[in-house]
Formats: structure tokens, sequence, C-alpha cells
């Protein structure tokens, strides 16, 4: 009989490294749908593959492997499934960057070889995350890792895709949606961040197309979409303008008129003048406005956010103004008009205002509300089961205060976006006859632009002819789909379905799952629609909303503020064990965690008294 001794000194980076390796090779967090315990699964919440180990991601992990360790020791049939997002945009423009830095560009290379170019860089660079999880030791089953591209994942996509479209529910339409002029592609509401910045609040006279003597004040913040006006709007009961109600009005710098209208829903007797302008082709709130009340739509901007000539001749602006404001951007072509409101007398005032901006989550590039063809996932029939499933008590969201969020949100729930324009996702399934299009084809040289009307021939596979007129020249939709549409499918996907797996009828649906509070609505509903659609089942019994973590001040962290604390710096310096602990600590339910260094530091200290408390224990061999 032999004894042995602890080293004097704690040195988490050895006996991390040399543990977390040990318990890989053993297969300790192996899953088996043969194991007779009963199932308890967690599905990681996928990060961007593009992605790097943040503390956001420490605190989500850690609670995760807390839950999955627990049930794991308690005989449970454990599975905690591991995976990444191929994040089409975020991807997209890291791999562009590369090409163009080589002297080339997305549109040198064509598709095929640009999206082989993205699969090299995911095989040699896509797994850093994954490597700084098991950094973090987090003890999923790392057999079975997944990625929204895979084969099997890439089917189960087509599979859902399909069937929606066959029961009506995907469609292609001409809505407003949300789109970024550099990356030339619709966003998600999720891809677009909001700031607050210093605008101006124009009051801009409108004569009245009978009286020109009289002018209606309308109050608008962006003067330059002004020209593409369809009507403008009061409160049907203020007194001060209802009589003006069905009359029209002159719309300057134009030779058109349009009508008064009056919306409870748009305007605020408060705000401003008590007038608005409706423009549905450039504003979400006026699009809703214009369907209400039947208003043409009129585009002024260009794909580019520049004023377009063909659409400002369609708005019927005068030519001297098409030729100032022609190819312009909208900060430059908003003190122009300003200036030409001046000259015609028809600016009363400006006044400073605070206004939020939409900003590309990737770029920072000014969003634009757009007018475009999209593919779109009719919401509400999917929508209302998943409420029901949380008020009946099925899936428990944890605190129980973000419950009516949730349900908020739902009840008033639009229709979903799905297509992306760029080359790096999964491409919809969506063929078009270009005999039967014709009329809905634009060909620019090889370039092939499909306007609303086209019928689209959906299906799994190529169809070799078309259906209608046995026409061979087909054109597959060029779109990819939003990186939201596979991770809705995320907790069955990866069990292997539309296959009737051994791990999907063991595992799903999921024990709980935890995320934050930021993609509740994006991606948690989501997934509890599609489950329940294509499963039958809730996708998870549990939703646990885990807080934020902020500096220790309660600062959001951002890089330039200089205050971002890097998990990997505070591993290597303190040890997981210490940054793990710390965050499990603070992590109550609804509070977010204000974490210093200090306080790592100081549960660096804690396990170094643990070891040398196990010091003293005679070990024998």
């Amino acid at each position: 009989m032999a004894s042995f001794q602890l080293d004097k000194t704690y040195d988490p980076k050895n006996v991390e490294a040399r543990w977390s390796q040990e318990w890989i090779a053993r297969g300790y967090f192996r899953a088996s749908a043969e194991h007779p315990g009963q199932p308890y699964s967690i599905v990681i919440p996928p990060p961007n593959v593009t992605g790097s180990l943040h503390v956001g991601h420490a605190l989500n992990h850690s609670l995760q492997d807390i839950l999955i360790r627990w049930r794991r020791m308690q005989g449970r049939n454990t599975l905690w499934l591991p995976g990444t997002d191929h994040a089409g945009i975020a991807t997209q423009n890291v791999v562009e960057k590369q090409v163009m830095a080589e002297g080339a560009s997305r549109e040198s290379l064509g598709r095929e070889q640009f999206i082989e170019r993205v699969w090299q860089w995911k095989a040699t660079s896509g797994n850093t995350i994954i490597n700084q999880q098991k950094q973090l030791g987090e003890s999923c089953d790392w057999d079975r890792l997944r990625f929204t591209m895979d084969e099997g994942l890439s089917k189960a996509v087509l599979e859902v895709f399909v069937r929606l479209h066959e029961e009506g529910l995907i469609y292609r339409g001409e809505r407003l949606i949300n789109w970024c002029p550099r990356c030339l592609t619709a966003l998600s509401d999720i891809e677009v961040e909001h700031e607050d910045v210093k605008g101006k609040l124009y009051s801009i006279q409108y004569p009245l197309a009978d009286d020109p003597s009289t002018q209606l004040t309308v109050a608008t913040t962006r003067p330059e979409t002004m020209l593409g006006d369809t009507a403008v709007a009061v409160h049907p009961e203020d007194d001060r303008f209802k009589h003006l109600i069905g009359k029209r009005v002159r719309l300057p710098l134009t030779s058109r008129t349009i009508p008064i209208v009056g919306d409870g829903i748009l305007v605020d007797r408060e705000f401003g003048t008590g007038a608005v302008k409706i423009t549905p082709a450039h504003d979400f709130n006026d699009y809703e406005a214009g369907e209400r009340h039947a208003l043409p739509r009129l585009a002024i901007l260009d794909h580019h956010a520049l004023l377009d000539a063909a659409n400002l001749h369609k708005a019927a602006v005068d030519q001297a103004v098409i030729d100032l404001l022609q190819g312009l951007p909208v900060l430059k072509a908003r003190p122009k008009v300003e200036d030409l409101l001046k000259e015609h007398g028809l600016l009363e005032k400006v006044e400073d205002h605070k206004m939020a901006v939409g900003k590309c989550y990737r770029c920072k590039t000014v969003v634009e509300p757009s007018l475009s063809p999209q593919w779109f996932v009719n919401i509400k029939p999917l929508a209302e089961p998943a409420m029901k499933a949380v008020e009946d008590g099925r899936i428990r969201i944890i605190p129980e205060g973000w419950t009516n969020n949730y349900l908020g949100w739902m009840r008033d729930i639009k229709d979903w976006c799905i297509s992306r324009q760029i080359w790096w996702g999964h491409q919809i399934p969506a063929w078009y006859c270009l005999s039967c299009n014709a009329e809905h084809i634009i060909r620019t040289g090889e370039r092939i632009a499909i306007l609303q009307g086209a019928y689209p021939i959906v299906s799994k596979t190529a169809p070799a002819k078309c259906p209608a007129c046995n026409g061979n020249e087909l054109y597959r939709d060029p779109d990819v789909l939003d990186t939201w549409f596979s991770s809705a499918l995320w907790p069955f996907s990866t069990l292997g379905w539309p296959d009737q797996t051994a791990e999907l009828k063991t595992y799903y649906p999921t024990s709980v799952l935890v995320t934050g509070l930021d993609i509740l609505f994006f991606w948690v509903a989501r997934m509890i629609m599609m489950g329940l659609k294509f499963m039958g089942e809730v996708p998870f019994r549990d939703v646990y909303i885990h807080a934020l973590v902020r500096d220790a001040e309660g600062k959001k962290m951002s890089k330039s503020k200089g205050n971002v604390i890097d998990p990997l710096h505070v591993m290597n310096e303190f040890g997981t064990d210490a940054l793990r602990f710390t965050l499990a600590s603070m992590a109550s339910p609804g509070r977010d965690v204000k974490l210093a260094e200090e306080r790592i530091e100081g549960y660096r200290n804690f396990a170094n008294k643990i070891w040398n408390a196990a010091r003293f224990r005679p070990y024998v061999s």
C-alpha cells in the first residue's frame, strides 16, 4: 500500500486540461439511446461558426453543464448535444474580406467557387469556438457535434420548406422588409441594431389642392422620402383637422395630389403637428397604414439606397428636382430637399429631435425599409398552438415574468421574411420556368431578376422539366434561407428527423433550454412553433432565461468601451473552475451579473483552498 501527495501549488492549467482530455478519452459524456435511465437532454444554442467564446457563452454553457452533470450523476440517460450555426451573413462577410484581400471578389469567383471557399474556411477555422468550449470543460457528447448545414440537417430544412409550401404556409410576395444597402440583402429584425441618434424634425407645409392658400403642416424626420408620399394622415377625432379628411393636398416638389385620411392608429395627436405623411414604400408603420387605406406604394430609392431617377419619374417628381437628387444617398439628398422646400416657402421650421436608426448588425450600414419580392412564412397558424403550449403549462418559461412578454409578442406576430439575398446558406428549393414566367423575369447579361408574380416550382430535388409547358430552361431561385429557419428545427433535426431515429424517440422532447432573453422571440418561439408543427410535441419542457453579464458598474460590455472581460484570458489567468464558479454563484434569475475580474480572482483563491484541503487527505494505490 502506497500513498502520494498532490502538488503543493495548484496549477489550474495543467489540472483542468489533463482531466478534460481524460473525460473525453474515456467517453464519459457519450449518450446512448439504449441507456436504461430516464432520458434528460439539452441541445446547446448553436453559436455562430464565425464566433469565439465570450463571457455570455461562458455563463450560458456553465449553467447547462451544471444541469447535465447533476442529472448524469443521478443515473439519468443524459444527452448534451453540441453544434454550431452556419451564420449566413456573418460567415459570408468573413470569407468575402479574405477574397477581397486577394484582389478578387465574390462575383468574380462565381457562386460555386465562392461557396467552396466558405467550406474550406469552415474546415480550417470553423471549429475555433468548439475548441474553446472544450477548454471551458463542457461535458457535451462531442461525437454528436452538429452543424446547421450538415447533410442531415439540410435534409430536414428541405422537408420543412416543401411541406409548409404545400400547405400554403410559405409564400412569395412583395412586402416591406429590412434591407441592408451594403450587404444587399433582406435582414431579420434581430439583425437590425437600433441606435439613438440626434436628428431633426421637419415641419413641411402641404397646400390644399382646392385652396393652395391654406396649408396642412406635416411633421417628419425624413423629408427626402416625402417624394414617395401617397397620403397625409390626421387623427379622425382631432377637431383641428377632421374636417379635412377626404380632401387632397398638393405634394411639394411633385405634380401629384394625395388624399388626407383619418387614421387613429398611425397618428399621435400630441406629436409634432398632429399630421403625418404616409410613405408606404419606406416606413413599416406607413406600410400598415397604406394597407388599411388601400394606398399605392411608390419607392424612390434603389437597392443601394440611392435616389433613383426612374422611380422619381414614376412618382411624378419635378424634373429639376430629379436632376438635382438622382444618384444621391439619403444623407446627401436630405439637406438638398430641405433647401428646395425653403426655396418654395414650404418649410415652416426644423427642430432638433432624437430618433432611433436601425443599422445592419454586421456592417453597421443604416438599414432601409424596402419593398421587395421575398419568401414569407404565414406565421399566425403556427403561432396559435405555440401560445397555447405556454398558456397550458406544457412549456414553462423561467423566470415566469417573461411569459407575458412572450405571449404579447406572439399575439402581435407578423409574417416571417425567410429569404436572404446572399450565397452562403440553404438555397431555396424553388425553380422558375423562364418560358412560363417571361413577363416576370428581367435578364441583364448573365444576371436574372425574378419579379413579383413569377410562379415557382417548389421541390426537394431539381425538376427535369417544367410541369406546365415541358420547357427545360429552369432557373433556381438564387436566395438562401434566413439562418433562423434552420435553427428553428434544431431540437429535432439534430436528432435525425425526418428519419425516425432511436435518438429522436429517446431524447425528444428535450428537457430544458437555457438561453438569453435576446433570442426568446427570434429563436425560442420559432423552435416551439416548428416542434409542435412537425413533431406534434413541444421541443422542450422548460425555458430558463438567464441574466445578462455586464461590467462591474452594470454597463453593457463592448469593445468600444474597453470593458469586455475575455473568458479565455481569465481562464488562463485564474482557471476555468474559478470563472465557472463565479458566474454560477452570481446567476440569480432576473438579475444581471455584474462581473469584475477581482471576483474571479477571489474564486481562484477559493479553488486553491479546496486543493490545499485535499492535499491532507491520504490516497492509497
